[in-house]
């Protein structure tokens, strides 16, 4: 009777470390499916900032994205399991009076095959994806690989609080800014 209950307590002890292993496991794999906090470039990243009107990425917002922003996707790829990276470009609330020619040239620019100094913003909408595509094509080019992007635009719809911007047509540098959100793989049906 006590050799089999010398067992029995033996088993249990194996099931309770098997659980235990399984637990940690699955954390493990929980962490790695969570979305990473989003990295956000802004006036607060460093002298980043757009020009009004423009989605033409500077020498020194080049380099950042070469030697902080890239390194850090690459270490966010090695440790989550994301399904994309969406690129979200903010503009402030000035309005544009030109034409756009979005309608016409933005899948071309979106491949690649041209550059996005070769499309015209005519609303905010157009030049916060305009700045989205930049940046996107300059990670690209950062040599960052096994990972989709996706371009999109907020216009002047949000402040940088995350609150939604009342209207304000001043020119307004602090809401220039881009957000590069990390998006874990979704449930299967």
């Amino acid at each position: 009777m006590s050799n089999a209950f010398m067992i029995l307590c033996l088993l249990l002890l194996l099931v309770l470390f098997q659980s235990q292993k399984l637990n940690q496991d699955l954390k493990k794999a929980n962490k790695r499916l969570q979305s990473a906090s989003p990295i956000v470039i802004d006036e607060s990243s460093g002298n980043f900032k757009f020009k009004s009107g423009s989605a033409e990425l500077n020498p020194q917002l080049k380099n950042y994205i070469f030697t902080k922003i890239s390194p850090e996707i690459n270490k966010i790829l090695q440790t989550r399991e994301i399904d994309f990276i969406q690129i979200i470009g903010h503009t402030d609330g000035e309005g544009i009076k030109n034409n756009s020619n979005l309608d016409k040239t933005l899948e071309i620019v979106a491949q690649g095959k041209r550059s996005v100094s070769k499309l015209s913003a005519g609303s905010n909408a157009d030049l916060g994806l305009m700045r989205a595509l930049a940046v996107v094509q300059e990670l690209q080019n950062t040599g960052l690989q096994n990972v989709e992007f996706r371009a999109y635009s907020a216009a002047q719809l949000y402040l940088p609080s995350g609150k939604l911007a009342s209207v304000d047509r001043q020119p307004d540098e602090t809401r220039r800014r881009i957000e590069i959100r990390f998006i874990p793989p979704g449930q299967s049906k």
